[in-house]
């Protein structure tokens, strides 16, 4: 029975564990384990995200109801929050631009563009890898987000395009989150994914996630710039 706080409109509700969450919202799922992380509920990708419902890791971690509320609030509105894409395009939000241009700036590698793709990871498949590009290769394509030279891989272009590279940053998990419309499943922890069938004909790979989601920071960081976690990261 739901909680007599659960509007009707709320799609996650706090009898949901943090698993079915993340696997039941996969283009979501970054940025809803960083909302989680940022929380500070740590159970993101651990056993107890299996059956472990989002009131019960609430309430074990000493959190109130009014805690329990401000976190349904914010997955809820992660939701709900239309994202501004391209479907043919791979686009920046603004702060993901602002934030790439201050990591080029500190490693000095201004006037590089970002090279988005994606490899082989984790327990359901792949995870996506950003890092600065010097120049395109001929196998590229490019594209152009708020002045910033975007290069994918023409063989990734396909499940890669309509994506929109985002960064939050909070006290406890910072990174860039991919908001991609191809895929069909995501991991426990948030940290791989899976496509539809029209977006790859490529097997997804084996393995198993980490067991947190907490983001790198930038002093974490190393020069891998390798998106994961909730909320990912372009490592530095």
């Amino acid at each position: 029975m739901a909680h007599p706080d659960t509007k009707e409109e709320d799609i996650i509700h706090r009898q949901m564990t943090i698993q079915e969450i993340l696997s039941v919202f996969p283009s979501k799922a970054q940025k809803l384990a960083q909302e989680i992380t940022n929380a500070g509920l740590h159970c993101v990708g651990c056993h107890a995200a299996t059956w472990e419902t989002l009131e019960a890791g609430m309430r074990g971690h000493g959190y109130s109801e009014d805690a329990i509320e401000q976190l349904l609030k914010k997955l809820n509105a992660v939701l709900k929050k239309e994202t501004h894409s391209d479907p043919l395009s791979v686009t920046l939000t603004a702060a993901a631009a602002e934030k790439f241009l201050e990591f080029a700036k500190a490693e000095g590698k201004q006037g590089c563009a970002l090279h988005f793709t994606d490899k082989l990871e984790g327990c359901s498949g792949f995870a996506y890898v950003l890092d600065f590009s010097e120049g395109a290769k001929e196998t590229d394509e490019k594209f152009m987000s708020h002045g910033i030279e975007i290069h994918v891989p023409q063989d990734r272009v396909e499940r890669l395009r309509g994506s929109v590279i985002d960064y939050a940053h909070s006290l406890t998990a910072s990174g860039f989150t991919i908001d991609n419309p191809h895929t069909s499943s995501s991991c426990g922890c948030g940290t791989s994914h899976n496509y539809s069938k029209e977006s790859t004909s490529q097997k997804s790979g084996g393995g198993c996630c980490g067991s947190s989601s907490k983001t790198q920071t930038h002093e974490e960081h190393d020069h891998h710039h390798h998106h994961g976690g909730g909320g990912g990261c372009c490592s530095h």
